[in-house]
């Protein structure tokens, strides 16, 4: 059974992920990832453009499917943090895909629609989502291909 997952991101990440064909999100903990299976739909939300100290951006950043392979432990970086190893799972992106504010969508999605404090939940940073809600983001995305 398809599933389809949200990742709650900031866009310099996405952006680097998308490049790299590969999903990571909590900071690079195994649970979210390990969750999804290939087949699976994910999009990233990125409520900023950076973190700390990055803009508020509040988009849907990237989307895709879940490729086949299991989720596996990156190398250490020398660039990054000592001893910082993150899950990943292999990702397949939509390359039709363009970013797509929230905020026009926010009474159409199972997510927020009705729920005033709707940003409280993508505190956890990975979540499930509704079919519907995906399909709905998808297309605003421009990536129908992912719909069906």
């Amino acid at each position: 059974m398809t599933r389809y997952w949200l990742g709650v991101v900031q866009r310099a990440h996405v952006l680097r992920g998308v490049e790299w064909g590969i999903a990571q999100t909590n900071h690079g903990k195994r649970a979210g990832v390990q969750r999804m299976q290939p087949g699976d739909g994910f999009v990233y939300y990125s409520p900023k453009t950076s973190f700390p100290d990055g803009d508020p951006l509040r988009e849907f950043t990237a989307i895709g499917r879940v490729a086949d392979g299991d989720v596996y432990q990156a190398e250490e970086d020398p660039n990054l943090m000592a001893g910082f190893r993150p899950w990943r799972r292999a990702m397949a992106y939509s390359s039709h895909a363009r970013s797509a504010p929230i905020a026009p969508l926010l009474p159409v999605l199972d997510l927020t629609r009705g729920n005033p404090n709707w940003g409280y939940q993508l505190r956890r940073g990975h979540l499930e989502i509704t079919k519907h809600d995906f399909a709905v983001i998808a297309r605003e995305m421009g990536a129908d291909e992912l719909v069906g």
